[in-house]
């Protein structure tokens, strides 16, 4: 089955066509303009130069999301379009596994981040084993005080991944847990990593119709909120 997937969590845009686990096509621009602007156009002229149509998919996936609210929302509305008017099934993925799918290799720890400001980051880890990726943690917002002391004592290999990769990696690697960064055409969120994760997903028997299709958002907690719960908890 052919997997038509977006990508629009950040400033990137990006969209593919996988099938059992092969890129058929791709597309990807970082330009800074607005996804309302880019997505379909870039959607139509990948399918057409390569001799597909919509009917030739089997599945429409999307990055749903944590990422930009404006560009989830822009790239779940486009999907459920897309799929709502070809009649085809709807895939839902996050954001932080798709990073994980398109950077899994080699073996060891993938920390997946993307930077939620005040030194938070939006992450999800996930290990990779002879080819297999496992996820580790749910998707969160965690400070990278925190991230640090989860990882600490660990000596598995570690590749960061995501926007937020450069921030990510340099905090850990300054407090003593060393990391690198995913290669640089796999650091970004792809829309290839949505098309496998969405393969995934179906494999499973997961899945849904356009209309279940939601944005899933996650919030950073900020220290005054924090300090809010402190509070709450003492009383």
């Amino acid at each position: 089955m052919k997997i038509l997937a977006l990508e629009t969590s950040a400033r990137a845009c990006s969209a593919a066509v996988t099938e059992d686990g092969q890129i058929i096509v791709s597309a990807f621009q970082c330009t800074g303009l607005t996804h309302s602007r880019t997505l379909m156009p870039m959607v139509e002229d990948m399918l057409k130069n390569a001799g597909l149509t919509m009917q030739d998919c089997g599945a429409i996936a999307v990055a749903n999301g944590p990422g930009s609210f404006t560009g989830i929302r822009i790239g779940v509305a486009a999907a459920k379009g897309l799929a709502f008017a070809a009649g085809l099934p709807a895939v839902g993925v996050s954001t932080l596994e798709a990073m994980a799918w398109n950077a899994a290799a080699p073996d060891g720890l993938i920390l997946c981040a993307m930077d939620a400001r005040h030194q938070q980051i939006y992450n999800a880890v996930f290990r990779v084993q002879n080819g297999v990726l496992t996820r580790l943690t749910p998707d969160r917002p965690i400070a990278l005080a925190d991230l640090a002391a989860e990882l600490a004592g660990s000596d598995e290999p570690k590749t960061v991944a995501g926007d937020g990769a450069v921030l990510c990696r340099d905090y850990l690697t300054e407090h003593g847990i060393p990391c690198a960064l995913a290669v640089p055409h796999l650091v970004q969120q792809n829309a290839v990593g949505v098309a496998l994760a969405a393969e995934d997903i179906l494999r499973s028997g997961g899945g849904g119709t356009a209309q279940e299709l939601l944005p899933v958002y996650l919030r950073a907690v900020s220290a005054q909120t924090l300090k809010e719960r402190m509070a709450n908890k003492a009383n």
